[in-house]
């Protein structure tokens, strides 16, 4: 190695120079004036010719020496080093990307050029101290169209998803695409439109639910995919019809008892049967379960409910008839409410898993769980048949848990432990706030306030439910929050989402205790129906013949009694 001085325009190009794409104007202006000032800080690297001339070939510094003639210097200091046997390939490399790094196309030339001189990826790898996957990566991108690589030399570059995809296809259909889509002279090219063109569907292996023996039935072949993060499955297939086909048949060997295989609709969706409702809390044994695949092939499970038999058309909860002022009303126009029918159905569903599991968990004491059950068998889901008072039909299921109170003879023997865990069970059957037949109706939502079910409601501030709800229920949680309401409906919820992302939330009209105004309701209809010796043929007919000779009848009392009856169940409530 020595250092000497010769004339820059003495010294011979290298023509396979590492660096190929041109420099900017800006940059070689700079230079320009650089070497101008201060001359050439450091000297080019060159090495003798080895096909027996006398000149030198430079290794390193191609723009330097350019620049030096075009700065009209005379002679130059250069280092001289030996030839290597790659004829500098390597050193070459290195150096220019040491100094500046190089563009991807140049990388893919230098690496394909090392690999023909004899070197193996894993030793370009440890040279250029890069991981071998990133090696491995760029000789594919080295299937890039040949015009296509002029192109992005010229600096414009597409993304790395668009190289990606455009280095996976072929090079007919490369070839294909580009003469349809060459820009002019000057232009830059329209690189998401061949992306586009270049684009099959893949799925993936990590989203395939059947095994090796589907996939060799259905011919599914196996692509690794080289981009993928390295720390997953990054294997992929294009051929659609068969992955699909091999998710199905799994799908159908696979289906759980009471489930079905569904479609989707245009947006992703399950279609689930007619009347049937999706579960969003935990399901129950009677429930169905769908199976369907998503957009990206992908197996999908929910859970759904059918409805229960239908009352007569007309009847109302206590199984009247409504007359006709009723169907007779004047329609009004209708004002979305805050809360839609889909998101009461979710809410119901809260409710009941959160009370289930409070009457679980929860800590109540021996009084209250008897409160509870007389409240529990007041539920409009209870049917029992008494004899006392009419006939209330009621399901077997209560029968489970009353044979546990009985020894191994046949009497009735517990001990308080037992008892509790019968009390709880038949709790948790009866008591429900899901929306249909088995809404126990304001008893749940009383029952659940009184053990504290609402620290067991889940976190609502999802995407799910928060779709339910309207613009001005939306910028109310917001207030309550601090959150600034967005201009459009949708950046609301997004940043209500973002912000309940770690925190736990609970709409207002998610949690048990009703209103004072529904509470005194309910009492005061219950205290009007809760007349001992009254029965349901009394109703509607006179009661003169039933009051005591001498006592007033209700219309002579005097006012001042009704409102006392008043405040008291406002006071109770």
């Amino acid at each position: 190695m020595q250092i000497m001085k010769v004339d820059p325009r003495a010294l011979k190009e290298n023509p396979d120079r590492m660096r190929q794409s041109k420099s900017s104007t800006q940059a070689d202006a700079l230079m320009l004036a650089t070497i101008k000032a201060v001359g050439i800080v450091q000297p080019p690297v060159v090495a003798p010719e080895t096909d027996g001339g006398n000149g030198y070939i430079i290794d390193a510094g191609h723009r330097r020496v350019r620049l030096a003639i075009a700065a009209g210097l005379e002679e130059i200091e250069i280092l001289v080093v030996d030839a290597a046997n790659d004829n500098g390939a390597m050193r070459s490399m290195v150096e220019n990307s040491v100094r500046e790094a190089l563009n991807p196309v140049d990388q893919w030339r230098g690496i394909e050029r090392l690999v023909a001189l004899g070197w193996t990826e894993e030793a370009i790898a440890v040279a250029l101290a890069l991981p071998l996957r990133q090696i491995r990566k760029l000789r594919l991108l080295a299937n890039v169209l040949p015009a296509m690589l002029e192109q992005m030399a010229l600096g414009d570059m597409p993304s790395e998803q668009q190289l990606r995809i455009i280095a996976a296809a072929g090079q007919v259909d490369q070839k294909e695409v580009w003469k349809a889509h060459k820009p002019k002279k000057g232009d830059t090219a329209p690189w998401w439109q061949i992306a586009n063109a270049l684009t099959k569907k893949r799925m993936y292996a990590r989203d395939a639910s059947f095994g090796d023996d589907l996939a060799q039935a259905y011919g599914i072949e196996w692509v690794e995919d080289l981009f993928a993060p390295a720390d997953e499955d990054g294997r992929y297939t294009t051929n659609v019809e068969g992955f699909l086909g091999a998710q199905h048949e799994w799908m159908t060997n696979n289906l759980p008892k009471r489930g079905a295989i569904v479609e989707v609709n245009s947006w992703g969706q399950p279609e689930l049967p007619k009347k049937g409702s999706q579960v969003y809390g935990k399901p129950s044994k009677s429930d169905h379960t769908a199976l369907y695949l998503d957009r990206d092939g992908k197996v999908q499970t929910v859970h759904y409910r059918m409805p229960e038999a239908a009352k007569p058309e007309g009847a109302v909860g206590d199984g009247s008839v409504t007359g006709g002022d009723v169907a007779d009303a004047v329609a009004t126009p209708k004002v979305r409410p805050d809360v839609t029918q889909k998101g009461h159905d979710m809410i119901g569903d809260f409710r009941t898993d959160a009370l289930h599991d409070a009457l679980g968990r929860a800590p109540i004491e021996d009084d209250m769980l008897m409160a509870l059950m007389v409240l529990a068998f007041a539920g409009q889901n209870v049917r029992v048949d008494s004899g006392a008072d009419g006939t209330f039909y009621c399901g077997k299921r209560f029968s489970r848990h009353a044979v546990g109170l009985f020894d191994e003879h046949g009497k009735l023997a517990f001990d308080q432990d037992t008892l509790r865990v019968a009390v709880r069970s038949v709790l948790i059957d009866v008591l429900s706030c899901r929306r249909g037949m088995s809404n126990s109706g304001m008893v749940a939502r009383i029952a659940g306030e009184a053990i504290g079910a609402d620290e067991f409601l889940p976190n609502m501030g999802s995407e799910d439910f928060l779709l339910c709800l309207s613009r001005q229920a939306l910028e109310a949680s917001c207030a309550e929050v601090s959150v600034q309401p967005r201009p459009k409906v949708r950046e609301t919820r997004t940043a209500l989402v973002e912000h309940f992302a770690t925190k736990h939330f609970v709409h207002p009209s998610g949690r048990f205790a009703p209103s004072a105004d529904e509470l005194l309701d309910w009492i005061r209809a219950g205290a009007d129906t809760g007349v001992i010796g009254a029965t349901p043929q009394n109703e509607g007919e006179s009661g003169t013949d039933d009051l005591v000779e001498g006592e007033p009848e209700d219309a002579d009392l005097p006012d001042h009694d009704v409102h006392d009856e008043d405040s008291d169940l406002r006071d109770a409530a």
